[in-house]
């Protein structure tokens, strides 16, 4: 299957949600709570004028990079997606397309935005960011 079949298309409202959801996202994930650091799962991705909400490891599978994106990630992105729905940050695109697989909001970190100086925030993918050249 295509990667970019399997990526889930969302709509935002005002086009500064862009940048509150993408600010939202860098506080949700995998959370190692003996040194306060939360791993950044999903990040929203801008392309061809439509917008996506996406794991790290789908992001890798579309740059041509090695990638083991399981049912658990599709989880877990489905999931926070949903979130974002809940909380009138996006729309999706087409209606059921985060129903299966889900995981349990108690394996998520959500971490306060008044909390984020508090914790070490990690991201394992840097959209737009070149590797440095040496």
């Amino acid at each position: 299957m295509n990667v970019v079949d399997s990526l889930i298309e969302v709509k935002l409202g005002e086009e500064d949600d862009f940048l509150k959801v993408r600010e939202t996202l860098t506080r949700i994930g995998v959370a190692s709570r003996k040194d306060k650091t939360l791993y950044q799962s999903c990040h929203i991705l801008h392309k061809q004028g439509k917008y996506y909400i996406v794991h790290f490891k789908e992001l890798f599978a579309l740059d041509g990079k090695p990638s083991n994106f399981s049912d658990e990630d599709k989880g877990r992105r489905n999931a926070i997606t949903n979130l974002l729905v809940d909380w009138q940050l996006i729309k999706l695109a087409e209606e059921g397309s985060t129903n299966e697989p889900l995981t349990p909001l108690s394996q998520i970190k959500i971490l306060p935005f008044k909390e984020k100086d508090e914790w070490n925030l990690v991201t394992k993918y840097n959209i737009g960011r070149r590797a440095p050249t040496k």
